[in-house]
């Protein structure tokens, strides 16, 4: 399986549905933080370009908020689709996600649950 289909399956979604809107990336709040924008990594996967998603900063400013779901009117969900794409590098890099045994380990008491929360649903997989 490619790092495309790969970034599919895990995400759950289906990138050819993005109409270029915008309205995904006019909603993040680490837009000016990204060098590929949520509706422009939505191309990058379509192309096939995953590359260029691997050499750029955009999969770790992600904040995982996910108001770029809310907005998309054709429930193209890009924030899941970085998301996943944020895991497979992980994965190449060797690295392994969390298991719900580590977490109180971890666990500050000043820590937002949200926080927690976010951290576990990317690091779980």
């Amino acid at each position: 399986m490619n790092k495309v289909d790969e970034i599919k399956q895990i995400s759950g979604v289906n990138p050819l549905k993005c109409m270029k809107c915008g309205k995904c990336s006019a909603s993040c709040p680490s837009f000016n933080e990204m060098d590929i924008k949520p509706h422009q990594f939505v191309t990058y996967v379509v192309n096939d370009d995953v590359e260029a998603l691997a050499n750029s900063k955009s999969a770790w400013k992600c904040l995982s908020c996910f108001a770029c779901i809310e907005r998309c009117p054709r429930n193209v969900q890009p924030g899941k689709l970085i998301d996943a794409a944020r895991q497979i590098l992980i994965r190449q890099r060797g690295q392994e996600g969390l298991s719900a045994d580590e977490i109180p380990a971890l666990l500050d008491e000043d820590m937002p649950q949200q926080l927690l929360m976010s951290a576990f649903r990317k690091y779980r997989r």
